[in-house]
């Protein structure tokens, strides 16, 4: 398998973990880190605090509390990949030296994204400032390219300069572009660098290319199909899981995702109070519940 040339760093399937809320919009340590606790169970890694787990709806304490709730759990930190990156650059360094702290293997890190249209040059500086103040030989950097939802790129000439200034610091990225042939790109750039689909619909091809693995949004209800194509990709039936892969996407596209799926994480656990999102996002309608339920169904999927 792939995951046998990068020793001691994260590969495979991780999960942008759902965060759960109580009925005052406050996150639910408990709950949160017991969910993460039945994803690791099934060799699920963890991204908290990525577009799916609302994270940008997080404050930086609510992360480091969430952070130190999975830590307390016994959960193998080195399996934990938290989302960083902030607009605020000293927000980004103290969430980043927390994790750190707490022993995760590598921290996800969104570029600072409200100001638009920014320079290589900036974006190298807002890395480089990060890496410098939090100045522990443990951290790993793991990139996320993500331009349509956060509006600042991540070129490839820039990915050269950190990998250059930063060897064995920068390691990896999540691209969630959905471009392959951007994945493709970074893959034969930069041997060794760790490239994570932000889709499980390309996980086959980018495993056949040297790819590092899998970070979606649906790894938190279907990630044990994942985990099974992450392990069987050169077996004969890898494209039928991969197929598999697809039709549950399909069949969850045109609806919210973050409410679909902590609908379908409520009616699995059979509490209701999954379902709920924080503002500016709505909780998933019960028309709309039973119509990704009938669809899914449709789709071959057990609910």
């Amino acid at each position: 398998m792939a995951a046998t040339t990068r020793p001691n760093r994260i590969t495979g399937i991780l999960a942008p973990v759902l965060t759960p809320f109580d009925r005052n919009l406050s996150p639910d340590a408990k709950r949160f880190a017991a969910f993460a606790r039945m994803l690791t169970s099934l060799d699920i890694g963890l991204a908290p605090f990525g577009t799916t787990s609302e994270g940008n709806s997080l404050s930086v304490g609510e992360k480091k509390d969430l952070l130190d709730a999975l830590a307390g759990t016994g959960i193998d930190m080195a399996r934990v990949m938290p989302g960083t990156g902030a607009c605020a650059l000293s927000d980004t360094v103290d969430l980043t030296r927390h994790a750190v702290g707490l022993g995760c293997g590598g921290v996800l890190m969104l570029p600072p994204f409200y100001y638009k249209g920014v320079s290589d040059d900036g974006l190298f500086r807002s890395y480089s400032e990060v890496i410098q103040r939090v100045g522990d030989k443990k951290l790993r950097v793991y990139l996320y390219h993500f331009p349509r939802q956060s509006g600042v790129p991540l070129s490839l000439p820039l990915i050269e300069r950190l990998l250059k200034a930063y060897p064995g610091t920068v390691v990896g990225i999540k691209d969630s572009s959905g471009e392959f042939a951007n994945m493709e790109a970074m893959i034969r750039a930069f041997p060794g660098f760790d490239v994570f689909s932000g889709t499980e619909a390309l996980l086959l091809k980018l495993m056949r290319l040297g790819g590092a693995g899998c970070i979606s949004a649906n790894a938190s209800v279907n990630g044990a199909v994942m985990v099974e194509l992450f392990r069987r990709w050169r077996d004969p039936d890898a494209e039928g899981l991969q197929d598999a892969l697809v039709a549950f996407r399909v069949a969850l596209q045109d609806f919210p995702l973050i409410p679909a799926l902590k609908a379908l994480v409520a009616r699995a656990s059979g509490d209701k109070s999954w379902r709920i999102t924080r503002p500016p996002l709505m909780d998933l309608s019960i028309d709309a519940e039973d119509e990704v339920i009938k669809r899914l169904i449709k789709a071959g999927f057990p609910v």
